[in-house]
């Protein structure tokens, strides 16, 4: 990700997702909305864009399909909802509060996941809803290079969303169709509690995102959370240490994060992550590159 791969027109649509996300999560806060249903609505969102990596514009298996993952928690009572492997559901994310709010487990995998999404109405597409042609490219172009298992290069990354409320409440949710190429019913970091979504209004709200199998080695987000509430770190300290540590064992990405004092990092060790954030006091930002 940087000026050299990405033209105009590429950046022009990421940025007008990225503040399309960032409205839909403003315009909640702005009615009196809590952070739970902030980061739903931008999460929503970023999956319904089909530049982004979850939802519709995940990118394909090495069989060919679409398997979405997600992740949801309040900061308040540390309720948490995840799914997995779900391949019908045409926003994860809401499935996942779903499982939190509805159900009795944290979470659900596959044909089970889609089992109770149907029993609670959430919303089921046909799979090709998900399928975007620039996804299969990516796919061919990995199998035609014999680039490895899968895309080792995390180009494609994940979606996610930490918001503070007007009560002082944190939330975080996190999406993903994973990696290019991934078999087995590989899981990343994005739908395990306190490896790629956290949040705790004792410390803050994290969603992650990179090489997921460094990040959940290092339980990164309920780190990041537990370095801001037990050593005093502010959300940049603990971010930037805690991407030191998954750099230490071989990993990369990046993390967004806010505490229930207001406070944001936008952390990253890549050469860009996808990124936008705004507060009452009139900060906006919306970017790219490092």
């Amino acid at each position: 990700m940087t000026r050299k791969t990405f033209d105009a027109a590429a950046i022009a649509a990421h940025e007008a997702g990225l503040s399309a996300a960032l409205d839909a999560g403003r315009r909640v806060l702005a009615g009196g909305g809590t952070a739970l249903d902030a980061v739903t609505a931008a999460v929503c969102a970023l999956e319904d864009d089909p530049h982004f990596n979850a939802g519709r514009g995940a990118v394909f298996t090495y069989h060919g399909t679409n398997e979405l993952d997600a992740a949801i928690m309040a900061g308040d009572t540390r309720a948490a909802g995840a799914v997995a492997g779900v391949m019908h559901t045409r926003n994860p994310v809401k499935l996942a509060r779903t499982v939190m709010e509805a159900g009795p487990h944290v979470f659900l995998s596959g044909a089970g996941a889609e089992e109770f999404a149907r029993d609670h109405g959430v919303e089921h597409v046909d799979p090709d809803w998900f399928a975007t042609p620039e996804r299969w490219r990516q796919l061919e172009e990995l199998k035609s290079r014999k680039l490895g298992w899968f895309d080792s290069g995390m180009k494609y990354g994940t979606v996610g969303a930490v918001a503070r409320d007007a009560a002082g409440h944190v939330a975080a949710a996190t999406s993903t169709g994973g990696l290019t190429g991934k078999r087995w019913g590989r899981i990343g970091d994005s739908p395990l509690i306190g490896a790629g979504t956290y949040a705790d209004d004792r410390a803050g709200a994290v969603s992650c995102t990179g090489s997921g199998e460094q990040f959940i080695r290092a339980g990164a987000a309920h780190e990041i959370c537990a370095r801001m509430r037990l050593t005093g770190e502010s959300a940049d300290q603990a971010a930037a240490a805690v991407l030191a540590e998954i750099g230490a064992i071989g990993g990369v990405g990046g993390v967004i994060v806010v505490t229930p004092a207001g406070e944001t990092a936008l952390a990253f060790t890549t050469p860009g992550m996808f990124r936008a954030r705004a507060d009452s006091t009139g900060l906006e930002e919306v970017a790219i590159f490092a």
